[in-house]
């Protein structure tokens, strides 16, 4: 691990989720412990990608827009996301 770096730790749940709210550090070392015991580490970056896609397809599921409002005739700011699936081999 480089110098300056934070080391972050997750752990999956059962159902193949880890909490995720909001961006890491792009820089950032982060190891998530699967599931089956497995341990990969993921930089910030790749992470916040896996992080945008989720993103995107939640808000597509529910037709809201890149800023996650809906445009009909109730103006309503809907909640984002909070768990990402991963899986062992995303971190590359």
């Amino acid at each position: 691990m480089k110098a300056g770096t934070t080391l972050i730790h997750l752990n999956q749940d059962a159902e193949g989720f880890i909490r995720m709210k909001r961006h890491f550090p792009g820089s950032s070392a982060v190891t998530i412990t699967f599931s089956d015991g497995s341990q990969e580490e993921f930089s910030g970056r790749r992470l916040n990608a896996i992080y945008d896609e989720a993103l995107a397809v939640y808000r597509a599921e529910n037709q809201l827009d890149a800023k996650g409002f809906a445009r009909g005739p109730k103006k309503k700011v809907q909640p984002g996301i909070e768990f990402v699936r991963v899986h062992p081999g995303m971190g590359q």
